[in-house]
């Protein structure tokens, strides 16, 4: 089975978000992948290859980042970043799916199987985020001044993307040309992106608490690098505890990009997880309609 990739953009309420579509078998499940903070689908792009030889694969540009919209009026807390996920996935007729959700976009698939249960048959969380609290009252008027955005741009360029990218891999010799323009391009061709990061830091809501995390009984596949220095492996751990149904998988030799580190790793811990309808058969239930065809003509 061959996949038919769709890329583009669809506006949902007042955002645009923009997603690759990836679509073998309508019979087969669907993933729907969610990046991390200062990220974007970008980060997929190696175990992607892997997902769609078996599963739909649906990857989105969470707002305001990678491609996606960075609309200054919308509400940038994780909750409804997450319903806006769920409206994408409606207007695209996708009623059951299954989230992949690496590091902030974990904290989101957690959301949105709290609001939304009976829509995601499983969770993998690579390296989410938990447990962190919204800002500071301080934080957030100091946000509405007009230089706050200047200032975020100004502590990612004294930063840098070298640095940045040492500090989520475990090997900074994979680090390469493709992947440093891959997560810097979109800060370089998009402004705007800097006030919306303001909004997202006031909107920003406590992360799911201890009690919030003990009534969600969606299966849970915690995929954790060792050498994470990101959201480390105590993350995961009590995570694994507060998750009534989970399980944590700890890879070694790796930091927290584990979509780019260890990607076949991650496929083959999914595809265990989930399952997966073997072509044999959605071909012999193929051949079964057309033989019952055949028999009504």
């Amino acid at each position: 089975m061959e996949s038919h990739t769709i890329k583009g953009v669809e506006q949902v309420g007042n955002m645009d978000i923009y997603f690759e579509y990836d679509r073998i078998d309508d019979s087969l499940p669907t993933l729907v992948l969610l990046h991390g903070f200062l990220s974007s689908s970008f980060s997929f792009r190696k175990l992607v290859p892997y997902l769609i030889k078996e599963y739909n694969v649906i990857s989105i540009d969470l707002p305001p980042f990678g491609q996606s919209g960075k609309d200054y009026r919308y509400t940038y807390s994780f909750r409804n970043i997450a319903n806006s996920v769920v409206m994408f996935l409606e207007g695209k007729d996708i009623r059951k799916f299954s989230t992949i959700g690496h590091s902030m976009g974990g904290q989101i698939s957690l959301q949105l199987i709290k609001s939304y249960p009976h829509l995601v048959d499983h969770a993998i969380l690579l390296a989410g985020s938990g447990y962190q609290p919204s800002y500071s009252e301080k934080m957030k008027m100091v946000s509405y001044l007009p230089f706050f955005s200047f200032g975020i741009k100004r502590y990612l360029q004294k930063s840098g993307i070298e640095k940045n990218l040492k500090n989520v891999v475990h090997d900074p010799a994979m680090i390469d040309d493709e992947m440093r323009q891959g997560y810097l391009g979109p800060f370089i061709k998009k402004h705007d992106i800097f006030r919306a990061l303001g909004r997202m830091l006031r909107d920003k809501e406590v992360d799911l608490l201890k009690e919030d995390l003990s009534d969600i009984h969606t299966p849970c596949l915690l995929i954790w690098g060792r050498h994470d220095r990101v959201v480390p492996l105590n993350i995961g751990q009590r995570l694994h505890e507060d998750l009534p149904n989970s399980k944590l998988v700890v890879l070694e030799e790796s930091g927290h990009l584990l979509p780019e580190e260890k990607p076949e790793e991650v496929y083959q811990l999914i595809k265990g997880f989930i399952g997966v309808a073997t072509p044999t058969t959605h071909e012999y239930i193929a051949e079964i309609h057309e033989y019952i065809a055949e028999i009504h003509e």
